[in-house]
């Protein structure tokens, strides 16, 4: 237990960068959870690809600070991942038809 208390004792900026990659990219659960619970039903809100997308990028440069690949390999396939649900997202509001408004019904 004693290297856990070493390693918070020799804190950098680079283990902040990366413990603050890894909470964002834990919230993204309760993000998703609160989204689902609110519309009764599963939902993946914007909100979580973007908390996958910055949590990942942070941890994936910690991962290659470190040198290690068996953690950066993963966050690395993730980014690509991520950023693709969030092109589709956009994409698909871009061509979605316009919401009907009080005016419109």
């Amino acid at each position: 237990m004693t290297w856990f208390v070493d390693w918070f004792s020799h804190m950098d900026a680079t283990k902040a960068l990366g413990i603050v990659g890894q909470v964002l990219f834990g919230s993204r659960f309760f993000v998703q959870w609160i989204a689902s619970e609110r519309a009764q039903r599963s939902v993946i809100p914007v909100a979580f690809w973007y908390l996958s997308l910055v949590g990942a990028a942070l941890t994936a440069f910690y991962a290659y600070d470190v040198k290690d690949p068996v953690f950066l390999v993963p966050q690395v396939g993730g980014l690509l991942i991520y950023a693709r649900n969030l092109y589709f997202v956009y994409r698909d509001r871009k061509h979605a038809p316009p919401l009907m408004g009080p005016k419109q019904a």
